[in-house]
């Protein structure tokens, strides 16, 4: 692997990992849907201008179109939404780490859609660590009796953004190799923003538009960075590394988002908080230790 591809995997783990605390900042003016509606739309800008300028084309195949259709839906539109409401609820810090739990639902989605990615036994222990951090952190918010308490349903709301994340990473794997980079990260995030700039004014009325200068640019931190970049950097990851290798930019997650949440917004840091994401980043580690010991042979036969 060369230089340059790890210089855009550090890149993109920082930016993907600060987006919690950008997130949380722009929350404390408008609304989730707001927030994501502008982003996607600043983001949409800036890709259509680098479209434009590398002389990329849309894609006219009806099956490719279904597929930028569905990709736009699941891997961006709603996921974006449930953790930017979910955000509403919990810390940013504690958002990052059950956004890193992506590597863990991909495999048992995989293990169903993709015959070459069975669970075996050290993917099911991994899988088994995880799930019991992610546990852990939620039981911080249990109610009296067992009860859901708000923040419950913040993490869940997040939790399910990463099964959306899960989900399209092998959809994307299976239907969309070969795309272009600069086409990929436009066609998603226009189908996204279109679906959010719909959506937006039935979701959250009266609306309310952003007036301080720090929500600002939060939104174009947001798009043009979390999103116009990120997407960019992603999909060149993908391309050059395959989807396996190219998600390990979410162990990234939690110790960014952790740190900038604690040290900008003062969050708190419990015994759970620390317990519940040793567990879940172990349970990756676990589990893409033993898949890059196995996939090494052919990943370097390919890049030969």
């Amino acid at each position: 692997m060369k230089l340059k591809e790890w210089t855009v995997f550090a890149v993109l783990g920082l930016v993907w990992g600060s987006s919690f605390l950008w997130i949380k900042i722009g929350l404390a003016e408008i609304g989730p849907f707001m927030l994501v509606t502008l982003r996607l739309l600043s983001g949409l800008i800036g890709l259509l201008v680098v479209m434009r300028q590398q002389g990329q084309t849309f894609p006219r195949e009806r099956s490719v179109l279904l597929a930028y259709l569905f990709m736009g839906a699941v891997n961006t539109a709603i996921p974006f939404t449930l953790i930017s409401w979910g955000e509403t609820r919990i810390d940013s810090g504690l958002a990052s780490i059950l956004n890193g739990t992506v590597p863990l639902f991909t495999i048992v989605i995989a293990h169903f859609w993709l015959h070459d990615e069975k669970i075996t036994l050290p993917r099911m222990t991994g899988l088994i660590v995880g799930f019991i951090g992610v546990v852990v952190l939620v039981s911080r918010d249990f109610g009296p009796q067992g009860s859901f308490g708000g923040n419950v349903w913040g993490q869940l709301a997040v939790i399910a953004g990463s099964i959306c994340y899960a989900t399209a990473i092998t959809f994307s794997r299976k239907y969309l190799r070969g795309q272009s980079p600069v086409v990929q990260s436009t066609m998603v995030i226009l189908v996204a923003s279109t679906l959010m700039s719909a959506t937006t004014p039935i979701a959250e009325s009266p609306l309310r538009f952003p007036t301080l200068p720090i929500t600002w640019l939060a939104i174009v931190w947001l798009g043009l960075l979390g999103s116009c970049l990120a997407y960019l950097m992603f999909f060149y990851l993908i391309n050059a590394w395959g989807p396996t290798r190219a998600s390990l930019v979410t162990y990234v997650f939690p110790v960014i988002g952790l740190i900038l949440g604690i040290i900008f917004l003062r969050e708190a840091a419990d015994w759970r908080l620390i317990v519940g994401s040793t567990l879940i980043v172990g349970g990756i580690v676990v589990v893409n230790l033993r898949r890059q010991a196995k996939a090494a042979p052919s990943l370097s036969a390919a890049a030969d």
